[in-house]
């Protein structure tokens, strides 16, 4: 079936339908991953994101049941070049278009994925529609009441709450009790909290500091999600209420959270970081990692200079902020993603650190 993507621009790219039939909206991103295209599309952080993935052929080992990051396909829609319809690997349950119909996830193949990336760059991320219904749409009028429409469109900024879990539970360990504020959190992260045996508490995003204080927790880690950082004021009070009285790791949301709690700024970047090969710096031992990245907005690194924060690590490719920690307070966080899913492994190591962090209490 015909489908096409039509960008807020006017931009219109063709191509064949994948996944269910109909038409969505979103702000079209793009991942530059080679693989991983499951995890990506299970990653609560690309909630209310149409995602495109830059490397031509997706599908190709098929989807299975073990490597989700949440409980459902999170995107709001999928753009590539290439889909494999007949996957092979052992673990494959369905194809990729199955997957995604099965969801109801609406989707775009054909396409030139490269081509769209060069747009998004250029242009930064745009609002878009993909859509079945193309009757017309050749006509320069209707991509130009099409491209008005998405103008004067309003992504959704209640984006966390959709995400995060409706309810505490308990994972329980043998270590220190640590409360996770879960703004959305990926799958693999859990299961690194959990191969270092702690005691986790899960909690919904929109816990209060009493909550979460009432738990008796040793520790709070908070994770990422999806959206503008300044759509949860609620979640900065209650994480400025609780530094002072906990160690604390945080991850991408989490992280920008933090920075806004202790008086630092936030925006939004161009195009966004999202993908397997993100260099990053460790500015205290000069190492550079390869990181997991997918993230839109980012923390100012100017706003810093007069809160309790020092900068730890930095984007190699432009200089963003990727890390901080608190000059006095058993407090730190990280932009990207250490636990990877899909991406190197180079970070874990952090996971440790927030563990020694516990035992001792200082950064």
């Amino acid at each position: 079936m015909k489908a096409a993507l039509v960008l807020a621009n006017g931009t219109v790219f063709w191509g064949e339908s994948l996944g269910a039939v109909g038409t969505v909206q979103g702000e079209v991103v793009f991942n530059t991953g080679m693989t991983g295209y499951q995890e990506v599309l299970t990653d609560p952080s690309y909630a209310g994101q149409i995602v495109t993935m830059t490397y031509p052929l997706m599908g190709n080992y098929g989807v299975n049941t073990e490597d989700d990051q949440s409980g459902r396909i999170q995107v709001k829609g999928f753009l590539i070049k290439e889909d494999c319809a007949a996957p092979s690997n052992w673990r494959c349950g369905s194809t990729l278009n199955e997957a995604l119909a099965s969801a109801g996830i609406i989707g775009l193949k054909g396409i030139d994925t490269r081509d769209l990336t060069k747009v998004l760059r250029v242009h930064g991320t745009l609002k878009g529609v993909i859509t079945n219904e193309v009757d017309g749409l050749e006509q320069p009028e209707v991509i130009s009441d099409w491209a008005k429409r998405l103008q004067a469109w309003q992504p959704e900024t209640k984006l966390v709450e959709q995400v995060t879990t409706p309810a505490a539970y308990s994972i329980p360990g043998s270590g220190p009790r640590v409360v996770v504020m879960d703004f959305g959190i990926k799958g693999n992260i859990l299961e690194h909290l959990k191969a270092k045996d702690f005691d986790l508490v899960v909690v919904p995003g929109t816990a209060s500091a009493q909550e979460i204080l009432t738990l008796n927790p040793q520790g709070l880690f908070l994770s990422n999600g999806p959206g503008d950082p300044k759509d949860v004021p609620w979640a900065v009070e209650t994480i400025k209420q609780l530094l002072p009285k906990l160690p604390t790791f945080a991850i991408c949301l989490g992280h920008q959270l933090t920075c806004l709690a202790l008086g630092g700024d936030t925006y939004k970047l161009k195009f966004g970081h999202r993908g397997a090969n993100q260099p990053v710096q460790d500015l205290k031992t000069k190492r550079a990692y390869i990181t997991s990245q997918n993230h839109g907005y980012a923390v100012e690194g100017k706003s810093l200079a007069k809160t309790p924060l020092r900068i730890s690590h930095l984007n190699l490719n432009d200089n963003t902020v990727e890390g901080v920690e608190h000059r006095e307070l058993p407090v730190f966080s990280v932009q990207y993603h250490p636990e990877a899913g899909p991406g190197p492994s180079d970070s874990v190591y952090l996971f440790d650190k927030f563990s020694e962090l516990m035992s001792r209490g200082s950064a």
